[in-house]
This record gives structure tokens, C-alpha cells and sequence, in this order.
């Protein structure tokens, strides 16, 4: 090799050198910008499990909660685990929902994940036969709430009446308080009202109707009964929907409980989870982008060690002048 060979790779490598250091500089001026730590939980799972919960039907054997643990679609350890059983069912469920239907044992079980703010609902159902994903998502939006990743599952066919009981079990080991009981009842009495008209007219009008109910409430406790009522068969109307009576009845019983319930309230309720959801959102970007760091990092590294390699190489197979 002659002296201008040499030279020229020896200014090679002291470039390659001078962009190493500048790149690992900026990664680790990355990692000092951010304030904290991400806490480890964040890093675990998609959504962090400080912000997820599973309930378990307390009837199941060890096999049917691995099976519905796959019906989830994650495996048992994932995420904290309640136990939800048959006393709390009905506690949850009395005065609303027949006791035949309760029957004595808990099996339905519960998947929960609170979303960031605006992300809306994602319910899913596997093996349930009484809820709906209409009659899930109406009980939501009325205890507050707002976003929500819901999957209900059994390892058979069943009525889905506890997965009431879980939801409320759920969100409140996580938010570390518990939901208004007027709350609570009102979403069941709604549940059960929505999953009644849904046998007579079909899921999508009866969540449409209850719907447009629940956007009155503003305006129903300056309003009759009577008039409430002709308000009622109004919507029915516009759903190309008939309701007897009895049904218009429900809705109107539905209609002043729902009104006692205080919006503000509702939305101080969430709040505090609402900014738990923004601090795992941000550090969960943290970790994030400090791991694309790394990855782009070790990346260069490998890509240097190669010249290096080659130069070095190059070297020695170079016959002496």
C-alpha cells in the first residue's frame, strides 16, 4: 500500500470516528431531555396495565380461564385479575334483570382498557347471547365512560348478565374509587331497557332510540310525563319503529332516572383517569422514541464495525510495494 492509500483511509476512518461520537452525543442528549423515567408497566403492553384490568367469572375452572384468556387475545399475567362472583352479579343486576336469568353461577368474563380521549369505543363480544356491543357501549357513555376497549367472553354459550358487574369492578380498581351507585344503577336499568327493546325491534334501533332519549335530558324535568311519552313515540317514529305501551312506559321510567344524573359530575368522575391516560401516553412516546434511538444506533455501529472490517482488511491483503 503507498503513503496517499494510507492517508486516505486513515481521513476515512477519522471521519467515521468523528460521526460516531457526534451521533452517540444526540442519543444521549435524547435520553437526558426527558424529565422521567417511563415506568415500566408502560413499557409492558400496548396500553400499559396501570390502565387495563381483566374480570374473571368465579365459576370458571383453571381450563375455561385459559380459554377465555385466549379469547382475549393475550395470555393470563398480562394484566391484573379480578374475580368477579355470582353475589356481586346480582347485587349489580337486582330490580333490573330477572333472577332465572342471573341464574347462581358467574361465567361471563371482562376485558377493560381505557383509551385515550377520543378514540371511542371498540367492544367485542365472543359467546354471549344477552348483552350487545349497542346495549355496552349506551351502559358506558351513561357511568362516564367516554373510551373504552371492551371484549366480554365465555368459554360457552352464555347470557353475558355479569359482564355488567365486571365493567363497574374493573374501571374502579382501576380509577381507585368507586362510581356514583345513581350512575350505576341508571347504566344497568339502561342495559337491560336497550336489551329488552332489542329482542322486539332489533339492537340498532333500540340503542338509536335510547340514544336520542339520553340527548333530551337537558329538557325533561320541565316536561310531563305525557309529554315525554309523545316525545318518545316521536323518535320511535322517525326509527320506522312501533312500541307498545308497556315499552314507552320503560323508556319514560328510564328517562327520569337518567335526568337525575349530574354531566358535570359524570366528568369528574373520569378525570382523574383522563390524566392518568395522558402521562402513559407521554411516556410511553418516550420510551418509544428513545428506543428508535437505540435501534438507529446499533444500526451505524454495525454499519462502522463492516468499514472497519473492510479497511482493516483491505489493508492486509494489499501486497507491499
Amino acid at each position: 500500500m503507498n503513503h496517499c492509500q494510507s492517508n486516505k483511509k486513515r481521513m476515512r476512518f477519522l471521519g467515521l470516528m468523528l460521526a460516531l461520537t457526534a451521533m452517540l452525543l444526540c442519543a444521549c442528549g435524547a435520553a437526558s431531555e426527558s424529565p422521567e423515567p417511563a415506568p415500566a408497566a408502560a413499557a409492558e403492553t400496548p396500553g400499559g396495565s396501570e390502565l387495563r384490568r381483566a374480570v374473571i367469572g368465579a365459576d370458571l375452572t383453571e381450563e375455561q380461564i385459559k380459554q377465555v384468556y385466549g379469547l382475549f387475545g393475550f395470555p393470563r399475567g398480562e394484566v391484573p385479575e379480578l374475580r368477579l362472583t355470582s353475589e356481586e352479579e346480582h347485587e349489580a343486576m337486582r330490580g333490573h334483570v330477572d333472577e332465572a336469568v342471573l341464574g347462581t353461577k358467574t361465567i361471563s368474563s371482562v376485558y377493560l382498557e381505557l383509551l385515550p380521549a377520543g378514540s371511542g369505543y371498540d367492544v367485542r363480544l365472543v359467546n354471549i347471547t344477552w348483552c350487545t356491543p349497542e346495549m355496552v357501549t349506551s351502559a358506558l357513555e351513561t357511568i362516564g365512560i367516554q373510551d373504552a376497549r371492551v371484549v366480554i367472553a365465555a368459554p360457552f354459550s352464555v347470557s353475558g348478565t355479569g359482564a355488567v358487574a365486571g365493567i363497574y369492578k374493573a374501571y374502579e380498581d382501576m380509577a381507585g374509587q368507586n362510581l356514583d351507585e345513581g350512575a350505576k344503577d341508571a347504566g344497568t336499568q339502561e342495559m337491560t331497557v336497550t336489551g329488552e327493546l332489542a329482542e322486539e325491534i332489533g339492537a340498532k334501533d333500540s340503542a338509536g332510540i335510547i340514544s336520542e332519549l339520553k340527548s333530551m335530558l337537558n329538557e325533561t324535568p320541565n316536561m310531563t310525563d305525557e309529554e315525554i311519552r309523545e316525545s318518545i313515540r316521536d323518535i320511535a317514529a322517525r326509527h320506522k319503529v312501533r312500541l307498545t305501551d308497556a315499552q314507552v312506559e320503560q323508556l319514560l321510567d328510564l328517562s327520569r332516572t337518567l335526568e337525575k344524573l349530574d354531566p358535570d359530575a359524570l366528568k369528574k368522575r373520569v378525570e382523574s383517569v383522563r390524566e392518568t391516560i395522558e402521562k402513559v401516553e407521554e411516556t410511553k412516546d418516550q420510551v418509544v422514541g428513545f428506543t428508535d434511538s437505540i435501534k438507529q444506533l446499533i444500526s451505524t455501529l454495525e454499519e462502522f464495525m463492516n468499514k472497519i472490517n473492510s479497511l482493516v482488511g483491505g489493508g492486509q491483503e494489499t501486497p507491499a510495494g
